[in-house]
């Protein structure tokens, strides 16, 4: 069962703001049907996805080279959670894959590629997710130089000197929830909007707005869906970055399917 709620937070026009498309309340179920239609669309186009996800695994590994022998690998740790947070800008071609699909369009790599360039206020998408990112890592480096002081260390001290210190299970706290957080508002503003963005010609911040007010009326749900995305992503970085290859096309494509259910005409 679905409903669909079109009563805005205030009065949009009033407000001087674009009023909304219906929002939908899906049941707990749907999580694993959006999972199942994006293993589809991956299925159906795996040079695609592959392509995609073999790019980010192999940045992946230059990122984690490079800081190793700078004597920073540890830094790795603090990107590979960021990288969560612009993932959704990312895969926009994945999500157009699923698009063209579902209306039954000609897919190629051509046009995934080319989705980015739909919608102009897409840029302004991106670079909000941009400043989170960038906002994450800085909260991460003075978390660290609080505890810690000095610079980060390599991989191999971080696991031996860092977290088997004293002050080793308050860093890890304070950092997940500071980093939660922020992934949680990035989560709240993206999940809906790039998606809608592609499909729609809607302001960035119409966009947003949708998203913020679909997660808000899903919100257990969304919660769910959140760590579900989540597992995926740390699945794919813990393989060595490999398992991006499968699990972050994957994602992407269930998301787009998110995005249809939550969002009416």
């Amino acid at each position: 069962m679905r409903r669909s709620h079109h009563a805005e937070f205030g009065d949009p026009v009033m407000a001087g703001l674009e009023p909304l498309p219906a929002i939908r309340q899906v049941t707990v179920d749907r999580s694993t049907t959006w999972l199942e239609r994006g293993f589809n669309d991956f299925r159906a186009h795996p040079g695609i996805g592959l392509a995609y996800g073999a790019v980010f695994a192999a940045l992946g590994w230059l990122l984690t080279f490079g800081l190793a022998e700078l004597g920073m690998g540890s830094l790795i740790l603090p990107l590979a959670a960021g990288f969560m947070l612009v993932a959704p800008f990312l895969a926009i071609g994945l999500y157009e894959v699923s698009r063209r699909r579902e209306a039954g369009e000609p897919v190629t790599m051509m046009q995934a590629l080319g989705a980015v360039r739909t919608n102009g206020q897409m840029a302004d998408m991106g670079l909000v997710l941009l400043l989170l990112f960038f906002a994450w890592f800085q909260v991460a480096m003075i978390i660290f130089a609080l505890f810690f002081g000095g610079r980060p260390p390599a991989m191999d001290e971080f696991f031996t000197q860092i977290l088997m210190a004293p002050q080793g299970i308050p860093f890890l706290m304070t950092g997940t929830i500071i980093g939660g957080v922020i992934a949680a508002i990035a989560f709240a503003l993206s999940v809906v909007s790039i998606p809608m963005l592609l499909e729609r010609k809607v302001s960035a911040l119409t966009a947003m707005r949708t998203s913020l007010k679909a997660v808000w009326l899903n919100r257990m749900n969304m919660i769910g869906w959140a760590a579900t995305l989540a597992t995926l992503g740390f699945l794919g970085v813990s393989f060595l970055f490999i398992g991006l290859a499968v699990t972050l096309p994957i994602a992407a494509h269930a998301s787009w399917h998110a995005y249809r259910d939550l969002v009416g005409e």
